[in-house]
């Protein structure tokens, strides 16, 4: 799958607005009406929005339904090597054929009308989900929630509001309990919501949107559990306790993410197999993905290469404490991060976890922050920095002093995806 046609459609796409970002849903409902509402025809919907961790759960939930033998949609943003990881049917990622084919479509539908690139892509893949059949459809939020193009979903079956922290404020709002707001959008009247850890500014916000609506809340810490115990994990709702494995996709934060995804499958009733492959058999990449092969492998063999892409302050305390619970190891960073993000919020707690640092600048990226800035950032923010014209000149620049570090590259989905695309 080259996706050359499709890259083509996608560029013509990008010129459709001017802005990247412009935050309402009229454009959205003008498409469909003109695509014949395909969002009325999808299998059964679980819609997430959070602004940590959405994506790892709806992977748990995906492998958990999978494993008790449904079909499930899948849609996720941003992609990181290529667009078709946006756009998962069936369980299969979208063909370069049929992804064309519905771009094209809506495209020639949209008629030339102003519209932003994520929603026109979003109304295709409601258009590709919604005549492929399976049992049940995943939808990821892309910015915030009421307004975003995934939000046009009259009768989910299940909402669910991971973490939420300070991100993207010059869209969602400056405060904890703005962001929640937007986040609380995606409260449908009389529909369930699960919802993850939150600080109580914004669970105050979502509780308050639901009871005006009618929706039942799953809470963490009211209606459900989950902590490690003795190395495996315990879950624990009204209905009883489930004892599991450790989840799969590493870090402590993400026993948060399971109690969200198994909260969610328990309410689908989708059995013990399910609750075990939610935790066992997720994959989600650059959410620290150990790196083994490859080109930047290659020129650090025997070092610990690890790839992540959190870059706001609640990711930044996440990596901190993952890395705390590792065994001791000398640990050196790579960051490469977007200039619309708080760097300093995400460097700061990852001061005490690592010897050094070194900045780059993303290639390829506008809205790099570009790599001596991140260095200064990270030297005010308590870190020992520097510099590096590219990535391979930083992995041999540590490798050079100390070949058998643990090396993180982190700061930006961005980055990881370029990694991703460049290390094969």
């Amino acid at each position: 799958m080259n996706g050359k046609g499709s890259d083509i459609i996608l560029e013509r796409m990008m010129s459709l607005h001017p802005k990247v970002m412009d935050l309402v849903l009229d454009r959205v409902w003008r498409l469909l009406e003109a695509l014949g509402n395909p969002q009325n025809e999808l299998p059964p919907v679980i819609h997430l929005a959070g602004t940590n961790g959405k994506g790892s759960t709806q992977a748990m939930i995906r492998a958990g339904l999978e494993a008790a033998g449904h079909k499930v949609h899948a849609y996720t943003s941003p992609h990181l090597a290529r667009f078709h990881e946006r756009i998962r049917l069936a369980g299969e990622l979208i063909s370069e054929d049929d992804l064309s084919a519905v771009l094209d479509e809506c495209y020639a539908a949209n008629n030339g009308e102003t519209i932003t690139y994520f929603e026109i892509t979003t109304c295709a893949a409601i258009l590709a989900m919604a005549r492929t059949p399976a049992d049940f459809t995943l939808l990821e939020v892309g910015l915030g929630g009421r307004l975003d193009a995934t939000n046009v979903i009259e009768k989910p079956a299940l909402t669910v509001i991971t973490p939420v922290s300070l991100d993207h404020e010059q869209f969602l709002g400056d405060t904890l309990a703005k962001i929640a707001g937007e986040k609380a959008g995606i409260i449908k009247k009389g529909v369930p919501c699960i919802v993850g850890p939150q600080d109580e500014a914004a669970l105050e916000v979502i509780e308050a949107r639901a009871e005006r609506l009618g929706a039942p809340l799953l809470v963490y810490g009211q209606h459900w559990h989950i902590h490690e115990e003795h190395g495996r994990l315990v879950y624990q709702d009204d209905t009883g306790l489930l004892d599991l494995p450790l989840p799969n996709l590493p870090g402590a934060h993400q026993y948060q993410n399971a109690g969200a995804a198994l909260t969610a499958l328990r309410h689908l009733n989708a059995g013990d197999a399910a609750y075990e492959a939610a935790v066992t058999r997720a994959y989600w990449p650059a959410r620290m993905q150990r790196l083994q092969n490859g080109p930047l492998f290659d020129i650090a063999p025997e070092s610990e290469l690890w790839l992540d892409g959190g870059h706001n302050p609640a990711a930044g305390q996440a990596l901190a404490a993952h890395l705390a619970r590792l065994p001791k190891r000398p640990t050196h960073l790579v960051c490469g991060m977007l200039n619309t993000k708080d760097a300093r919020g995400f460097l700061r707690p990852l001061a005490s976890q690592a010897q050094s640092l070194t900045a780059v600048s993303i290639p390829g990226e506008t809205n790099t922050l570009p790599a001596e800035q991140t260095m200064a950032l990270a030297t005010e923010s308590g870190h020992t920095a520097k510099s590096a014209p590219d990535l391979a000149t930083a992995l041999a620049g540590i490798v050079a002093t100390d070949p058998k570090a643990r090396i993180l590259i982190c700061g930006s989905l961005y980055l990881a995806g370029n990694i991703l695309r460049e290390n094969g």
